[in-house]
């Protein structure tokens, strides 16, 4: 008897399994891949350069990576830059020479979401792309140009790919619903035009998004006597699918919304969700930084002017460490900032003064005996500073006078201190 049974392998998701492995089997780009063209022959020219794949989500970048590697027979390493820190690369550094000895085969770093890899970590690839010890294929969907660092982006290629049309992304679907080794093909899935013209259109040109709501479907209906798919039935599906939001839509809005609403409402509970949320939808941390920055100054201000020196100083942290260790302090200014004492009289009063000055016509002349006086005859030909006390030259360097325009006297904007904040 089998003490040790064989556990069957969870089966990969069906976008995962439809992947395709050669160039005629790969959906799109043809500006890229046709015969004769950059990426196609910059692959099988057997050029060591690096390169990084710029595009929208679902569009082939890691399929493309992954074409590369076999067609130049190298080990392939997949990390994503989401969770992967230095010492992830230099583990597979270390992999790389050995294969290279042990085999002289070479090996290619696939480094997803790349653009999310602070200096640091993008500083800490180049000597090892520059000494040919592996080849870099990084993946974004952010421009280059503004999101990896000049050095590494000198040493790549940058290939930009477009999001599938509809046709293409058809075919990939009525291709997954007849391949009974990888794909759908063993069912008797039926779908509607109307069904089908539905998940094409919420596809949006995401190959993987497709794929995934017809799984979902499938899932769906493949319990019942029926296998028929209607519009309604998918109108579900993508009703209810799961996903975090779009980062660059106004569901970014939203969440940050949330986010700053909750650390202004001392709720450090819903403040740290929405931190995790604003993470794992891909958010850049410099963006979650200048939230807390806004808020210690704006809600917890001069109660606790510690919460934006803290900022302050896990800012400088979060640009050294880059995620995943960057998650640690900024959920530690998170917690500080949600549960600091609030005074919002910063906010108020520079608003109020503005409000003056902009828009009531309130905009007086410096007075005065406040005037500057450090150059020749500004006080014996113009009088300028000549009423003026020193604060210093009195008891407590406290003495009354006016420091507003005489048409503003009297006029507050700071409301008097509290205790707790003198304390």
């Amino acid at each position: 008897m089998d003490l040790f049974p064989e556990y069957e392998k969870p089966v990969a998701p069906l976008a995962d399994r439809l992947r395709p492995e050669s160039w005629e089997r790969f959906a799109g780009q043809e500006h890229l891949i046709g015969e004769g063209l950059p990426l196609r022959d910059l692959v099988e020219s057997g050029s060591k350069l690096s390169f990084i794949l710029w595009g929208p989500p679902g569009t082939g970048k890691t399929t493309l990576a992954r074409i590369a590697a076999r067609l130049t027979e190298s080990e392939f390493h997949e990390i994503s830059a989401v969770n992967a820190g230095v010492a992830d690369i230099r583990k597979i550094i270390e992999g790389a020479r050995q294969t290279w000895k042990a085999k002289q085969k070479g090996t290619v770093l696939f480094i997803d979401e790349i653009h999310r890899f602070n200096k640091a970590q993008q500083d800490a690839v180049l000597p090892h792309i520059e000494n040919g010890t592996v080849r870099l294929i990084g993946s974004t969907t952010e421009n280059p140009s503004f999101e990896v660092n000049p050095a590494l982006r000198s040493r790549c290629q940058t290939f930009r790919l477009e999001s599938l049309g509809r046709e293409k992304i058809r075919d990939i679907l009525n291709r997954a619903l007849v391949d009974e080794e990888k794909g759908l093909g063993g069912s008797k899935l039926e779908i509607s035009p109307e069904a089908m013209d539905m998940v094409v259109s919420h596809a949006n040109g995401d190959a993987r998004r497709a794929l995934n709501i017809l799984e979902a479907v499938h899932d769906v209906v493949a319990p019942r006597d029926s296998e028929q798919v209607d519009l309604k039935i998918v109108e579900g599906i993508i009703q209810h699918a799961a996903t975090l939001y779009d980062k660059k839509g106004s569901e970014h809005y939203d969440h940050a919304s949330a986010f700053q609403k909750s650390l202004r409402g001392s709720d450090a509970d819903a403040a740290i969700y929405w931190l995790a949320k604003l993470i794992a939808g891909g958010e850049d941390p410099r963006f979650i930084v200048r939230r807390l920055l806004i808020t210690a100054a704006e809600d917890v201000g001069n109660a606790d002017p510690q919460a934006f020196i803290l900022v302050q100083a896990v800012a400088n942290a979060v640009e050294k460490l880059g995620f995943p260790e960057a998650r640690i302090p900024l959920a530690q200014a998170v917690i500080y900032v949600a549960q600091a004492p609030k005074d919002n009289s910063a906010i108020v009063a520079i608003d109020q003064a503005l409000d003056d000055i902009q828009n009531k016509g309130l905009s007086y002349p410096v007075p005065d005996h406040l005037k500057d006086t450090h150059y020749k005859d500004a006080k014996s030909k113009y009088g300028y500073g000549v009423d003026y006390k020193y604060p210093h030259n009195f008891p407590d360097s406290i003495v009354e006078q006016e420091y507003l325009p005489k048409q503003l006297k009297d006029r507050k904007y700071v409301p008097t201190r509290r205790r707790a904040i003198e304390q």
